[in-house]
């Protein structure tokens, strides 16, 4: 019995060394400054743009800072998988591309998210303390997005 549990932990520690040689490509965009499309084109305050960067743009944007366990797989494979759907939902670089009317969506989106307690998601914050937003952030945001869809709408 003893022989056969080491034979499978080995058979185990062989396979998490084997999985290690996948490495798919990080989400960091090295043709480009760190800049956001998002917090330009309305001209955010300081404020804004530090909880944007502190807890939407590692999965919602071209550049993710990654943390060390994101170098050991199958967490690398689980992050990548969350920045994927994250910018296939919305990309924060990329919303100047967005149509006017995908941008005011996408406005509603986040201020109901925010809202909602939906975003950032409880698995990041977890791992992320600092990425979990305030009662006061919440407001602050949500006050200033709501500013910026009345502008929106006004055009």
């Amino acid at each position: 019995m003893k022989k056969a549990i080491k034979k499978i932990l080995l058979i185990g520690f062989i396979l998490f060394l084997l999985i290690q040689i996948y490495q798919p490509a990080r989400n960091i965009d090295k043709g480009q400054a760190q800049s956001d499309g998002f917090a330009n084109f309305y001209k955010a305050p300081t404020k804004i743009q530090n909880i944007l960067k502190n807890s939407c743009y590692d999965c919602h944007s071209n550049n993710t800072n990654y943390p060390a366990y994101s170098y050991i797989q199958p967490a690398r494979y689980f992050m990548e998988k969350h920045i994927k759907e994250g910018k296939e939902e919305l990309n924060f670089n990329e919303w100047k591309n967005y149509s006017v009317r995908k941008q005011r969506n996408k406005l509603n989106g986040i201020i109901e998210q925010v809202k909602e307690d939906k975003m950032p998601l409880d698995s990041y914050t977890l791992l992320h303390k600092n990425a979990k937003l305030s009662d006061q952030q919440k407001v602050e945001m949500i006050n200033w997005l709501n500013v910026i869809q009345k502008q929106q709408n006004d055009r």
